[in-house]
């Protein structure tokens, strides 16, 4: 917001002392009211709103408290705001930010902990990323800000605890690639979000496989070519993705690789994903639906039976 007086902040409570979950404190005291703007309880207004307001000329970063109700504005999202540059031919642009957030955990519930990832993956004109760690959610959201197009960061509210050696100084980190955690010879292990810090922990206490982890950081566009190189090299593959089983981002990249002549596997492909039900709230039955390092260990191990 320094660096652009276009840049502005939607939502609903962004203005609170509390901000949203802390993420937009303090924005109201330094850029006033007009650039940090609180907002009704509906959703399909203020994305409608954003995309007026970026036509124009502005920037809007928009926050969605919970992915979830963003489904109420659908409308805004898939008819007007994906295709906006396809029907201007790419001579009128789109720059909105979503900041979307998944509130997996902690007794959230079916109302208030989807992840949608594939919905969103399967809409053209819209750039989807979901960072993994405190150094990307910054980089990315400024490459989103500063993109031209509409861009989804879907955040997860399990990693907003996370500390990291975040720059001070402003920086970009790409939406378009891959990134390879760890290197490997053994098997090549795909995730994004929060399920990555999820593979990371499981792979610090198995030790008798070389696993290659790959943070796909974006979902839409999908860098599978990193994932093609790398199952090249390990013959095997495991995909992790914190959303519903079927039509899933896991099931995108397993036929990428399939697809691909020169991936030649050694075992079937893993993917290991929620089950296709809603969420349950008791904390009992959700140690049971979220996937774990436990799950993720006993599926590495039974991939090189």
């Amino acid at each position: 917001m320094h660096r652009n007086s276009d840049v502005m902040v939607i939502g609903q409570l962004v203005d609170s002392i509390s901000g949203v979950f802390g993420t937009t404190s303090g924005l109201i005291e330094e850029f006033g009211p007009t650039r940090v703007m609180d907002f009704p309880v509906s959703e399909s207004l203020m994305t409608s709103m954003s995309i007026g307001l970026a036509v124009s000329g502005k920037r809007p970063v928009l926050v969605h408290q919970r992915l979830d109700f963003s489904l109420y504005a659908m409308d805004a999202i898939t008819n007007w705001m994906s295709l906006w540059r396809f029907k201007s031919g790419g001579k009128s642009v789109l720059p909105i930010t979503i900041r979307a957030i998944v509130g997996k955990g902690w007794g959230q519930g079916p109302q208030h902990s989807k992840s949608l990832y594939s919905w969103f993956g399967h809409l053209p004109g819209i750039k989807t990323c979901v960072p993994s760690n405190p150094v990307d959610a910054k980089g990315m959201l400024l490459n989103a800000i500063f993109d031209d197009n509409p861009v989804l960061v879907i955040e997860n509210r399990a990693l907003f605890n996370m500390s990291d050696d975040v720059p001070s100084d402003p920086y970009q980190s790409p939406l378009e690639t891959a990134k390879v955690v760890q290197q490997g010879q053994d098997l090549t292990l795909v995730s994004f979000g929060n399920e990555l810090q999820i593979c990371r922990r499981a792979l610090s206490a198995i030790r008798e496989f070389d696993i290659e982890l790959i943070d796909l950081r974006s979902i839409k566009p999908l860098d599978t070519k990193t994932v093609c190189e790398s199952v090249k090299k390990t013959g095997r593959l495991m995909v992790v993705e914190g959303d519903w089983e079927s039509y899933g981002i896991a099931s995108e990249v397993i036929t990428k690789v399939v697809e691909d002549t020169e991936c030649q596997l050694a075992a079937p492909p893993v993917r290991l994903t929620y089950p296709d039900s809603h969420t349950p709230t008791s904390y009992m039955l959700e140690r049971c639906f979220y996937l774990d390092e436990d799950d993720i260990i006993a599926n590495i191990k039974k991939s090189f039976v």
